[in-house]
């Protein structure tokens, strides 16, 4: 028997945030989630998410057993930007079954059809600006910090599921002892140097201050890619305290032009490196490790790279920060960098990345189904033999 049980109480909500512990126990790169930082993720009263937007969670239970969960999603502002009726899933966990995957996929696209939604998106954890898409290429290595790792088999379970292709999203592998491409040096110098540009580091004594010229910069940076979503004050500040506590302030990057914030660099450290360390739980010795192996790190993440839309295209600007950005990251003692993600349609930030001497080294993919507005007769046989929302 195979239930899909919807998470309403603090022991379904349990097994939904440590069911990854089972899937992923003989897999060396998987790297346990903060469960203190799950719990706070699907926490409706607070998570900032839920000021306009809903979601609803779900386990799949066979024989006693949970063996998958998904969340079913709907993004109002994505609705909104976009002017689409599209819902999400997210958080999706399976075993190789290809019943529980389906099941899974099927009840939260019932919620979607429930809502009035016309195509299922996904995996993608609420928007955008979370953890998005299913791995399908770069298996062999750790996930860095807020990108996703997965079993080698999600891919066909979703396909199988009648689930297509929306678009990949690429993570760049970049080597500092490689140096940088001297065009990207010799650009970057010039146009620093013959537009008065000014890139400084990010000032923790006005951290907020910064956060917010961050938060201006990026939603109209990114305001016109595919699938983006603006953050709300609430999220983008909600965001920034989970993160203040590990930014490294030589490598978050502010570039100015006569007094003005037009575009920003930031990186993280990949705090991923320690979080293996401690398998989810910061007492009794996970925080003492967390520290130890935090300081170690000398690998960073590049979040985002953000260029306010009137100088975007200004010939070079780009280069001027990337140029910047490494020549900081080299001397703050960063030896290696991933750049993720990008859009595979973004074509002028891909060329970039290559000129830049970064390659491709992982690869993901969202999915998405169109629903049809009515199941037919032995559809909706089909699909009550197999799932259930009894508690």
């Amino acid at each position: 028997r195979l239930d899909i049980v919807p998470v309403t109480n603090a022991g379904t909500l349990r097994q939904f945030i440590r069911l990854p512990w089972k899937i992923y126990r003989e897999d060396p790169f998987w790297v346990p989630p903060l469960i203190v930082d799950m719990k706070k993720m699907f926490d409706k009263t607070k998570h900032p998410f839920f000021d306009h937007s809903v979601a609803d969670f779900f386990i799949a239970v066979q024989h006693g057993e949970v063996v998958g969960r998904i969340a079913a999603i709907q993004n109002k502002n994505h609705n909104r930007s976009h002017n689409e009726s599209t819902a999400f899933f997210g958080f999706f966990e399976s075993i190789p079954d290809q019943d529980v995957a389906s099941a899974l996929l099927d009840r939260a696209a019932q919620w979607a059809r429930d809502r009035g939604m016309h195509q299922l998106r996904g995996p993608m954890n609420y928007s955008t600006n979370e953890t998005v898409g299913i791995l399908i290429e770069g298996f062999d290595s750790c996930p860095c910090l807020m990108m996703p790792h997965n079993p080698r088999y999600y891919p066909e379970l979703i396909e199988k599921a009648g689930f297509d292709k929306a678009m990949d999203l690429y993570a760049w592998w970049l080597l500092t002892e490689k140096g940088l491409n001297p065009k990207i040096i010799r650009v970057g110098e010039r146009v620093l140097q013959e537009e008065g540009i000014r890139i400084r580091t990010i000032d923790m004594k006005k951290f907020w201050d910064e956060v917010e010229v961050l938060k201006r910069i990026y939603n109209d940076a990114w305001s016109t890619n595919w699938g983006f979503v603006p953050m709300t004050d609430a999220e983008f500040e909600h965001m920034a305290k989970d993160l203040k506590t590990i930014v490294d302030p030589r490598v978050v990057l502010i570039a100015e032009k006569n007094g003005e914030p037009v575009a920003f660099s930031l990186a993280l450290p990949d705090f991923n490196q320690a979080l293996i360390k401690i398998n989810g739980r910061l007492l009794p010795f996970g925080l003492p490790k967390l520290i130890y192996y935090g300081r170690r790190i000398r690998q960073v993440r590049v979040l985002a790279l953000g260029i306010a839309k009137k100088v975007q295209n200004w010939s070079g600007f780009g280069a001027a920060l990337y140029y910047e950005a490494f020549r900081r990251g080299v001397a703050a003692g960063y030896h290696s960098c991933e750049f993720s993600w990008t859009l595979e349609n973004n074509d002028m930030i891909n060329r970039s990345m290559r000129l830049f001497g970064a390659q491709i080294y992982k690869r993901y993919r969202i999915y998405q189904k169109t629903l049809p507005t009515f199941s037919s007769s032995s559809d909706s046989t089909s699909t009550a033999c197999r799932i259930s929302s009894s508690v």
